[in-house]
């Protein structure tokens, strides 16, 4: 499962370093965008032919562990 996780690159000079499916210039952000809208994992391969089911799911992983931090309120 975290192999998933070598399907998104982060690169500086790419999309303002922004995390990326497979070094596209496809943002993960993009990808959860497009859930968030009510797409199916169909329509958004569909939408976006360069990415493979495994990329979807990469970015869902990869949006899970972020949001996995603890945050401390001071």
């Amino acid at each position: 499962m975290t192999g998933l996780l070598n399907r998104i690159t982060i690169n500086p000079k790419q999309c303002g370093g922004r995390p990326c499916i497979c070094g596209m210039r496809i943002r993960v952000v993009d990808v959860l965008d497009l859930y968030a809208v009510g797409l199916t994992a169909e329509q958004i391969l569909d939408e976006m032919p360069d990415l493979e089911k495994e990329d979807l799911q990469a970015a869902l992983l990869y949006a899970s562990r972020q949001l996995d931090y603890p945050v401390f309120v001071a």
